[in-house]
């Protein structure tokens, strides 16, 4: 139809036809568009020959080495994905999906005191929580504590998950002894009793016998419809800083050694996959949680279809939990915005169950106000953002549906290379999935060392001025031994801690750096703001001089500040006239480090030892800062960033 024959068609229906009079836009006007963004922005010289693909200059690469390109189209093309409820499952694992009751607000507790946590569940559940997720024994509720724990609760309304570690046989004891104390029908308890041997052994890095899952997994096909008896937990290859791929493909594993256990103890495949429920992550990277979620689901349908399950039951139970790598102690405040993202990235994904952690999780204890938080984000989300109410959100998304694909691909890969060792505890034994995963943790550690990953509140825009939260102490956690944890803020909160650690200790109180401002104020104050930000990341203080037209004027100032440690902040023309000399006089002065606030270019001015710049190694450069200001009289090497 041409664009006249559009008008007419548009004057004369019932529908405006926006497009009247214009053509349609082609992929190739597109390109050409972006061709000349590129070369204005600088990204491609003006004088660079055409290239076929310009809009590749804006890819970028996840850690699984999965490019995201800027636009995605019907082009691309995407895996059949089915429909809800149906194989191969990527869709949703219930035809309805989260339209006929929401998915399960699901909130943790691990308060050791049971008076406390009594109070905290029972609010949770008059708040809208439908279960609990409960942390028992060394580092949580005491076993013979549970029934205080969880007295008042209605076991025939809400769910009990068990997050039992080593202890998980006397936990689920304790619990189905207090169920049939209680008088609940066995058909009317629902949960799970957290058996997880696989997963002990990657926190624990010891191996755990798994008869008594077995034994768990027996007495819940045979009494208790309602309960699974394991939990298969992705979480310990996310919290290693392991990738989306990498967390896939360790659970999926998992889940098919579980499946190898139940089937040998004459369970069958139907019944053992029905007694299992997937733990996966959900992270503030809200397309690749929906991507993960939905390429879980594909993942373990072609497990169960190879095992000769039934379509019906090749669906995958999901919990999804907002991460606790993500999560920071400084600016806690930002958490509830991360956790808000990944909790309507889970919801969105089709997760059955969610959990979101407090805001304040990593300085303790939550109290009763961030607990309060965490359950109404998902209120919100669920009843007056209705994401429950579409299923699949996300189907039909060329990029999601290209990323579903990609994840799928790669985690299945990486899940063939751990069946190829034995399967996943073989992996664990042998070091192959520490050694994986903690390559995937330095990649990521230098990104948001050179903040190209960035963590706002921490390596970006931190409040030198926050007043500090504190909780109660957690207990210290039982599980070591095996894979690390790690939260992606922690060599910044290293250098925080170290600054307050300084102010309190030493004479001269936290690290400060003299900011040498040259020329008026419109020259310098972009980068004097922009070093001032990135020193607060650190815990580093900064004094200015203000608008200077002398090295004199600087030398003043420098002289009132009360620190050796300098960089210099202005224009690049004003840094031609004049950062060498007053480089050299700082250093004449006294100053035992000057850094210039600009990319690095060759040669440096003369007196200048380092650089600033947007691509800096921030802990490094902020460790040296720390240690020149800690030992003004010891000899460091001279900064490089």
């Amino acid at each position: 139809m041409t664009a006249s024959e559009r008008s007419t068609s548009s004057e004369h229906g019932d529908r405006l036809d926006l497009m009247a009079g214009f053509e349609p836009p082609t992929h190739g006007q597109w390109q050409a568009q972006v061709d000349q963004v590129l070369r204005k922005s600088g990204l491609l010289p003006r004088d660079a020959p055409a290239r076929e693909r310009p809009e590749e200059a804006l890819a970028t690469e996840t850690y699984d080495g999965i490019e995201v390109q800027p636009l995605y189209t019907a082009r691309a093309g995407h895996s059949a994905n089915g429909l809800p409820g149906l194989a191969p499952f990527t869709r949703h694992s219930r035809p309805a999906g989260a339209v006929d009751g929401g998915w399960d607000v699901r909130q943790y507790h691990d308060d050791p005191d049971a008076a406390t946590s009594n109070r905290e569940i029972l609010a949770d559940l008059e708040g809208g929580a439908g279960s609990v997720w409960l942390r028992t024994g060394p580092g949580g509720i005491a076993v013979e504590d549970l029934g205080d724990a969880l007295h008042g609760t209605r076991l025939d309304l809400a769910g009990v998950v068990l997050h039992p570690g080593q202890h998980y046989e006397s936990a689920a004891a304790e619990l189905l002894r207090l169920a049939e104390q209680w008088g609940v029908a066995d058909e009317s308890l629902r949960g799970n009793l957290g058996a997880d041997p696989v997963g002990l052994r990657a926190r624990t890095g010891a191996p755990h016998d798994t008869g008594p899952a077995v034994e768990l997994a027996r007495r819940c096909a045979r009494k208790y419809p309602g309960m699974h008896a394991i939990s298969v937990d992705g979480l310990p290859y996310h919290d290693a800083g392991g990738s989306d791929a990498e967390e896939l493909g360790c659970a999926v594993a998992a889940g098919v050694a579980y499946l190898r256990m139940l089937t040998e103890a004459d369970l069958p495949a139907e019944n053992a996959a029905g007694l299992l429920e997937f733990r996966f992550a959900a992270t503030v990277d809200q397309f690749t949680t929906i991507a993960k979620l939905r390429a879980a689901r594909r993942m373990w349908e072609r497990v169960l279809r190879a095992c000769g399950v039934a379509e019906h039951a090749r669906g995958q139970r999901q919990h999804a939990v907002t991460s606790s790598a993500m999560l920071t102690r400084h600016d806690p405040w930002v958490n509830m915005l991360r956790s808000t993202i990944a909790a309507f990235a889970a919801g969105a994904g089709g997760a059955q169950s969610v959990t979101v952690r407090p805001f304040d999780t990593p300085l303790g204890l939550p109290d009763s106000f961030s607990r309060r938080i965490a359950r109404n984000t998902q209120a919100l989300l669920t009843d007056e953002a209705h994401i429950g109410q579409v299923i699949d959100p996300a189907g039909g998304s060329y990029y999601v549906e290209s990323l579903t694909d990609e994840l799928a691909k790669t985690a299945w890969s990486w899940f063939q290379d751990i069946e190829a060792t034995g399967g996943l505890s073989e992996a664990l034994g042998s070091g192959m999935v520490a050694e994986r995963l903690d390559s995937t943790w330095q990649r990521r550690r230098e990104a948001l060392a050179h903040r190209t990953d960035q963590l706002t509140g921490v390596s970006e825009y931190p409040d030198p001025n926050e007043r500090p939260l504190t909780r109660r102490a957690r207990p210290p956690e039982p599980e070591t031994g095996g894979l690390p944890r790690h939260r992606y803020a922690e060599d910044y909160e290293r250098l925080r801690d170290e600054a307050e650690r300084m102010a309190e200790e030493l004479p001269a109180g936290r690290p400060k750096v003299f900011l040498a401002t040259l020329g008026p104020l419109a020259s310098y104050t972009a980068r004097a703001s922009f070093t001032r930000n990135l020193l607060a990341t650190g815990g580093v203080t900064t004094e200015e001089a203000g608008e200077t037209e002398t090295t004199g004027e600087v030398l003043e100032a420098f002289e009132r500040s009360g620190t050796t440690l300098v960089v210099l902040c202005s224009s690049n023309e004003i840094y031609e006239q004049r950062a060498e000399d007053t480089a050299t006089a700082l250093a004449a002065a006294g100053a035992r480090l000057v850094l210039l606030a600009r990319t690095p270019q060759d040669p440096a001015p003369r007196g200048v030892d380092g650089f600033v710049h947007a691509r800096s190694d921030v802990p490094q450069a902020l460790t040296d800062i720390h240690q020149r200001w800690a030992s003004p009289t010891a000899a460091v090497p001279k900064a490089t960033s």
